[in-house]
């Protein structure tokens, strides 16, 4: 468990330090921005209390948004992909599944329930931010279109990500 704990400080530290330091400088015209620090709580143990879940989404939110001076848009998105994630878990996953200390991944849940699982969690969560954002139907098609541009390449980066840090379930269970 300690160990557990240990490796989610370090992701953490390591995903909102990249954030900031790389991603918060890339982006495409305003329409295309990377925002991989999600996979803070995408990849949270699957037995992890909801209110812990809440909790850490809140406070990756606020660390986001005291870097990027946004007054709380990242909060409100992160806590909107948390209520994803615990949805999701809920609905896809068996009871023995759910209470396991394994962290969504895909050599251990598969790559149609992960691909699946981290492409509606992005788009939750970039829909949620751009629309607080914008909070107007006056560019509607911009808007839609930097949600769909920023949510495809968000989409990317994660995936890039988890294939450099693929591990295989192992059927001995070593």
């Amino acid at each position: 468990m300690a160990r557990i704990m240990f490796y989610n400080i370090i992701r953490f530290i390591a995903l909102i330090t990249v954030q900031v330091v790389l991603f918060k400088n890339i982006g495409y015209y305003n329409l295309a921005t990377f925002f991989p620090y999600i996979l803070i709580i995408l990849l949270l143990p699957l037995g992890t209390s909801n209110f812990f879940v809440y909790l850490l989404a809140f406070a990756t939110g606020l660390a986001i948004d005291a870097f990027y001076d946004s007054m709380g848009i990242h909060t409100a998105a992160c806590v909107a992909l948390a209520w994803f994630r615990i949805v999701f878990i809920r609905i896809t996953l068996e009871m023995d599944v759910r209470q396991s200390s394994d962290s969504p991944s895909w050599g251990g849940l598969g790559s149609k329930w992960y691909i699946s699982y981290v492409f509606f969690g992005t788009l939750i969560h970039h829909l949620t931010l751009f629309v607080i954002e914008v909070f107007s139907f006056q560019n509607f098609l911009m808007t839609s279109l930097s949600i769909l541009l920023s949510s495809l390449s968000t989409f990317a980066i994660i995936l890039l990500i988890s294939l450099l840090f693929y591990k295989r379930k192992s059927r001995l269970g070593i």
